[in-house]
């Protein structure tokens, strides 16, 4: 285990506030990098602003790094996606490379399609079935390489959707949902809430991303810790019971949804990962709790942290 050094975080939105807040819990020295906007809300973080797509600014924040984490996206279309993420992914590599550093890279689960409600671990095979599967499955087979070449040595963490603290506009469970539950409306889903789905809460993905890039030998592939899958229906009625009320959910008709997809260019992005929903999409972390022991949050703990955080959020 590391005991010291520089840990840079690439990425200030869902999941990489979450990771310098663990990292400094830890004692380590943080180094914060995001493109624009407010201060990051994590005291003791250093913060550096600037645009990873340039690799100069990538290669100055990440001078005397120990360990360098990947948590960058950009907007969720796959054209800016083409655009953006294999420029970041490279210079990151070779930001991470020039400093000596550990790769931690937060990954999604695009890259293996559908698959017949088979549980997904690190053996599964890549086999993508959307456009922006197709784009994450091309970065991973680009990573790996970069890895088998000794350019840089890389640990890859593979998460789900995401709900909890930080889960905000990029989750089924985040803005829409929690404005109108608090609101006292219904929770408005646009996915088929009855099959069996693996969510990953978003503290459990900072801590799972840490552990990696804290354990000196934990490269390759690991899905990151996650409580077993629940339907959606019933992680919302977690979180009913965690409010203390019920929640009553309201799913957009897919009919609807494919007709409003015409002409919403956001719509059209997310109907193409609906498969996702249309079986069980169940994840296996039994590789990562084999070698750091279970670090996911139990579902009512999760479900009061989440509770706590969209009244703090969005009252």
């Amino acid at each position: 285990m590391s005991d010291g050094g520089l840990h840079v975080v690439f990425g200030a939105g869902q999941i990489g506030p979450l990771v310098a807040a663990r990292l400094r819990e830890l004692g380590r020295h943080v180094r914060v990098v995001r493109r624009s906007g407010s201060p990051v809300a994590v005291p003791g973080v250093e913060l550096a602003r600037g645009d990873a797509m340039d690799p100069t600014f990538a290669a100055e924040a990440a001078r005397g790094a120990e360990v360098v984490y990947h948590c960058i996206n950009t907007p969720y279309y796959a054209k800016v996606w083409e655009e953006t993420l294999p420029r970041i992914q490279s210079n990151l590599v070779a930001a991470a490379s020039r400093a000596g550093a550990r790769l931690v890279v937060l990954d999604n689960l695009y890259a293996y399609g559908r698959t017949a409600g088979r549980p997904m671990d690190e053996a599964t095979p890549q086999r993508p079935t959307s456009r922006k599967g197709e784009i994450r499955a091309r970065l991973h087979d680009a990573l790996m390489d970069a890895a088998a070449r000794g350019e840089v040595r890389v640990a890859v963490g593979r998460a789900s959707d995401f709900y909890g603290p930080n889960a905000g506009a990029g989750s089924h469970l985040g803005d829409v949902f929690w404005r109108g539950v608090l609101a006292g409306r219904r929770g408005d889903l646009l996915v088929n809430p009855d099959q069996p789905h693996t969510y990953h809460f978003t503290r459990d993905v900072a801590a799972g991303l840490v552990a990696l890039g804290l354990d000196d030998g934990a490269d390759g592939l690991f899905m990151l810790p996650c409580e077993p899958a629940l339907t959606t229906r019933q992680l919302v009625d977690r979180l009913g019971a965690a409010l203390g009320r019920p929640i009553s959910i309201r799913r957009l008709s897919p009919l609807l949804l494919s007709a409003a997809a015409l002409v919403v260019p956001f719509l059209r992005e997310l109907k193409e990962m609906a498969y996702q929903w249309e079986e069980p999409f169940v994840v296996s972390d039994a590789k990562f709790r084999a070698r750091f022991g279970p670090l996911s949050t139990p579902l009512d703990l999760a479900a009061r942290e989440t509770v706590e955080w969209a009244r703090a959020t969005y009252r």
